[in-house]
């Protein structure tokens, strides 16, 4: 579902007034895009979906005192999402690397497409170990759940050209990492984007 940002200002304030199906409307439009960028930080599917709905359950809570001033609901939203995800990595440090939720190839391709899928998608996961905790960030907000620069940049509470510097620099990295010249195309690995059912 799409929602303008009228809907979304007229939903947020029914659920402050006690409306749950204003909320589940808000939820049905974020939930998503807020799994997506868990899902980017954390390694288990599983804690994705705990994480996600602890951050709908603040959300609900925190709803009564949420004011916008100047931030959209999403920013707002993500920003629970990022805390979250901050909290959860400092308290269960096994799961605190970034996991990108690669899908394993199928058995479809020959061996050597196989083996070749598995060497990139090891490199890619072992490059983006190397970025900064803000660079993960950018590039979670950015390229898995989807958020514009600015949208981005109010989730992390960071201005918008910090947020751009962060994406150039972590991307940047990637490629150096990644031995992948600007422009150059390499076969891009297969990134799951929604939960599987």
């Amino acid at each position: 579902m799409t929602l303008d940002d009228a809907a979304i200002e007229r939903f947020v304030q029914l659920s402050r007034d006690g409306d749950a199906q204003a909320f589940g409307e808000l939820f049905d439009h974020y939930n998503e895009p807020i799994y997506r960028y868990i899902a980017s930080r954390v390694r288990r599917p599983s804690d994705a979906e705990d994480l996600m709905q602890t951050v709908f359950v603040k959300a609900l809570e925190a709803l009564p005192r949420y004011e916008s001033r100047g931030v959209p609901f999403g920013g707002w939203l993500f920003k629970l999402a990022r805390n979250a995800v901050i909290d959860f990595t400092r308290t269960d440090r096994q799961h605190a690397e970034m996991d990108d939720n690669v899908e394993r190839p199928d058995a479809g391709g020959t061996p050597e497409e196989l083996v070749e899928t598995r060497q990139w998608v090891e490199a890619v996961r072992a490059a983006l170990a190397t970025l900064t905790e803000e660079q993960r960030d950018a590039i979670a907000l950015r390229f898995f759940a989807g958020l514009s620069a600015r949208e981005a940049a109010e989730a992390m509470g960071r201005q918008e050209g910090t947020v751009r510097g962060l994406q150039f620099r972590a991307i940047a990295a990637l490629r150096r990492q990644l031995a992948i010249e600007p422009g150059e195309r390499k076969r891009k690995p297969v990134i799951e984007t929604s939960r599987r059912r």
